[in-house]
């Protein structure tokens, strides 16, 4: 094993020393890399839990499931963005590997708006079969009745912290707030969340999305709070920061996403580091560079959720089986985010090195700070009131 891969091992082993309550864990969350249980095989977790030895895939699935799966011959998913964390991969290897038709709605969507789809499109063919949303959001739609329970085989090397104890909504990956910028236009290169005050920076700074409804966006302000003297129990002084900012002229209305990144439109995108990552190789003529602001090292994980009534409800479960292989964890690790199961992974040595290697130092990642189920509930009330205006 790398030098890097073992200290990144090392920083998720002593991190999982800590006693991890499920709120402990959303507090400090970068545990969502650890795996804690290695389940002797894929097949055996099955078959404990029908009872029986049900013929399987190779990846652990029962070939039943599977079959079930390809006679609905579709799945709909909802706000997946293929330059997303790599689900444009993910989305072409699930499609080649069980043959299923996929229609994708609304790719830009916010986490807001694929709760809203299952609440809107209830009974309708068109309605998402699972969703990936953030924490806030997974807990919400959960109590709400939105989602259905459901252990995918790989289900015990998810970190405790990491999942709902009714199995209905896990993490699948996480990342940190990071400054993303056009080093061909930006001088010179911000570093912090106070350098973004700079009047070297007017109308250059926008936020990827918007955080009365966007997770993404909430955790922009969370990382803004924690530099301007806040706390994950005080999102306060981040949504003054984008006042200032805005009265400083350097914000300005506009999501930042590839499009705008490609073009210029948006010299300066507050976002997480994979996406920020992922430009830098998606758009080499911009000279896109990132930075973790030492100054406020936030990170947050997403969730997926089966519809409760979802149109495709076995093919929502080979999807969640898919996302949670080794496989599939492996791809969204090439995009830059930390999946889930990345400590198994590492004990069983499937990670390649030339992934970890082009991740940031976890050096940096040691100071990352993680909101909890109230501390999100807190924030996302005192931003409704708040932001509006800005």
């Amino acid at each position: 094993m790398e030098d890097y891969e073992l200290q990144e091992v090392e920083f998720w082993r002593k991190l999982e020393e800590e006693s991890l309550s499920r709120s402990a864990m959303l507090r400090r969350s970068a545990a969502a890399a650890v795996g804690l249980t290695v389940l002797s095989s894929p097949a055996a977790a099955w078959a404990a839990r029908a009872g029986s030895d049900e013929a399987m895939s190779a990846d652990g699935i029962p070939l039943k499931l599977i079959k079930a799966a390809k006679k609905e011959g579709h799945l709909n998913v909802i706000a997946l963005p293929h330059d997303w964390a790599n689900y444009g991969e993910i989305i072409s290897a699930f499609k080649k590997k069980y043959g299923l038709k996929m229609t994708e709605d609304n790719p830009n969507g916010s986490s807001a708006q694929e709760n809203q789809a299952i609440r809107s499109l209830k009974g309708d063919s068109r309605a998402p079969d699972v969703v990936d949303v953030g924490p806030s959001f997974a807990i919400a739609g959960a109590d709400e009745g939105l989602y259905k329970p459901y252990k995918v085989a790989k289900y015990k090397t998810i970190p405790a912290g990491m999942k709902d104890p009714r199995a209905r909504w896990y993490g699948d990956y996480w990342g940190a707030i990071s400054i993303g910028y056009n080093s061909n236009i930006v001088k010179p290169a911000p570093k912090t969340f106070k350098d973004l005050l700079k009047p070297a920076y007017r109308n250059k700074v926008a936020l990827n999305g918007n955080p009365l409804t966007s997770n993404s966006a909430v955790s922009g302000v969370f990382a803004a709070a924690l530099a301007n003297g806040g706390s994950l129990n005080d999102v306060g002084p981040g949504i003054s920061f984008f006042h200032e900012l805005k009265k400083a002229g350097n914000f300005i209305p506009v999501d930042g996403t590839p499009q705008t990144v490609a073009s210029g439109q948006t010299p300066i995108v507050i976002d997480w580091d994979y996406l920020n990552l992922a430009y830098q190789k998606e758009f080499p003529a911009v000279h896109w560079t990132t930075v973790v602001p030492s100054d406020g090292v936030y990170g947050s994980f997403y969730c997926q959720a089966i519809n409760a009534s979802a149109p495709h409800p076995n093919a929502a479960k080979v999807w969640m089986e898919f996302l949670y292989s080794d496989q599939g964890q492996l791809i969204w690790l090439k995009g830059y985010s930390h999946p889930a199961r990345f400590q198994d992974l590492a004990k069983r040595k499937k990670i390649p090195a030339a992934l970890i290697k082009a991740l940031p130092s976890p050096k940096l990642y040691a100071r990352v700070k993680f909101a909890s189920d109230a501390q999100q509930k807190a924030a996302k009330a005192k931003i409704a009131a708040g932001w509006p205006g800005i």
